[in-house]
């Protein structure tokens, strides 16, 4: 393990930047909307998001592969299917979409900095580091859906 690369699940995370977020719009300015229109806002953004990361452990299930993000090493498959046509990390991409609704919920433009540090973080810490095992494992096939797939959306 190289030294920048901490090891930390992403829905820790997540969820770390979410009380962040919280801390954050509860001493900073913050829009007042009413209730029930930045609650369905959220709802809706975070739906999409479950459903995202849903469909990647699904493909992933399907593909009879680890689901750890921890240990992509154990990868047994390169899931290149399903939602996988359309971002490498569905599933990342789902925990970026319910931090996005909980700013949304909290209207608080500072609490936009959440995801933006999940992005930055995960990017480093976590999907650089997946990236780098995937190669060594899969080679010039994962070389190729590297190319024709972005990391995000």
């Amino acid at each position: 393990m190289n030294s920048l690369e901490l090891k930390v699940p992403p829905p820790v995370v997540a969820l770390v930047l979410a009380l962040a977020m919280w801390v954050v719009s509860r001493s900073t300015f913050a829009f007042e909307v009413d209730v029930i229109l930045r609650t369905a806002l959220a709802v809706a953004i975070a739906l999409v998001g479950a459903a995202i990361s849903a469909a990647g452990i699904t493909a992933f299930r399907r593909a009879q592969t680890t689901l750890n993000p921890m240990k992509p090493d154990e990868a047994s498959s390169l899931v290149i299917n399903g939602i996988y046509r359309f971002t490498r990390n569905p599933m990342y991409v789902g925990l970026l979409l319910v931090l996005v609704a909980w700013a949304a919920f909290l209207c608080a433009p500072w609490a936009l900095l959440g995801p933006v540090v999940f992005v930055a973080y995960m990017n480093r810490f976590q999907i650089v580091p997946e990236e780098r095992t995937l190669q060594s494992m899969f080679g010039e096939g994962y070389a190729r859906y590297r190319t024709k797939v972005r990391r995000w959306l």
